[in-house]
């Protein structure tokens, strides 16, 4: 079974549309797939036609916060109409455009003018920092996105704004209230130490989670080995997907995620 459960559409931060997304995943032969966008279902409204071999899951990525420190909640099998998700989504929605503008604020004092309306052209109506990132690029503040993300927009830099988030707790309970399994996603992303990421993965099973991703996109046989034995220790599922944003970010290539290791549970064993 070839199965990616996280994925990104132009709905938020990625590069297809909806319908461009299926199309690749049947090209490369994935079985099961999840669109986990950043805070919005939109992508689910959008998709044309889904055919009988590949099965989608509902899925969404929520910003949130512990411990002034962004986290990301990804909720599988979401019920896509049910009242709590939505109004979830809608306050993240709301959320999302106060962070937009407090970054701007920030990129402002710092000499760069009209970055809320620059990265508001390459978002649309759902704005992240890889979208001032973007702009920030087209004006020459900086030579590439990775530039952007060092020097402004990365962890602990100006354009990190966290505070606007609602906590791992809620956004937890928000998933569960949506018939879903929450999973703590990408945890070595995070740039957490050891006793931190523990203390992570404690609270996070705490708020009532119920996954980890053990496998984010291509990653070594040892990361995946220690957080295999995480997964394990805390008796959470395990889940695995390759975080595609763009068709040449090859280190996140749609439906080429490895196989879980024998002594892990599958999230999608819950639910089959």
């Amino acid at each position: 079974m070839n199965i990616d459960l996280h994925c990104h559409t132009n709905v938020s931060d990625g590069v297809l549309t909806p319908n461009q997304l299926i199309d690749l995943a049947i090209d490369r032969g994935v079985d099961v797939l999840s669109i986990t966008d950043h805070d919005t279902l939109g992508a689910y409204s959008i998709i044309d036609a889904v055919p009988p071999h590949l099965q989608l899951i509902p899925g969404i990525e929520f910003s949130s916060q512990w411990r002034k420190q962004g986290v990301h909640i990804v909720g599988l099998k979401v019920d896509l109409s049910n009242e709590s998700i939505i109004k979830a989504v809608t306050q993240q929605t709301e959320a999302r455009k106060r962070r937009a503008q407090i970054i701007a604020e920030k990129l402002k004092g710092l000499g760069f003018d009209n970055c809320l309306e620059g990265a508001q052209a390459f978002a649309g109506s759902h704005i992240g920092r890889p979208h001032f990132a973007q702009y920030l690029v087209q004006i020459g503040a900086v030579k590439n996105i990775n530039q952007a993300f060092k020097k402004y927009l990365g962890a602990g830099k100006v354009g990190d704004i966290k505070d606007e988030w609602a906590d791992l707790k809620t956004v937890v309970g928000w998933i569960h209230q949506a018939g879903g399994v929450a999973v703590l996603a990408h945890p070595k992303k995070y740039n957490l130490t050891r006793t931190k990421l523990v203390d992570l993965i404690s609270d996070f099973c705490e708020a009532g989670g119920g996954a980890m991703e053990v496998i984010s996109g291509l990653q070594i046989p040892s990361v995946t080995r220690d957080l295999a034995g995480l997964c394990n220790k805390f008796n959470l599922l395990a889940s695995c997907g390759s975080d595609f944003h763009a068709p040449d970010k090859q280190w996140a290539a749609l439906g080429m995620v490895s196989q879980l290791p024998d002594d892990c549970i599958p999230v999608w064993e819950h639910w089959s």
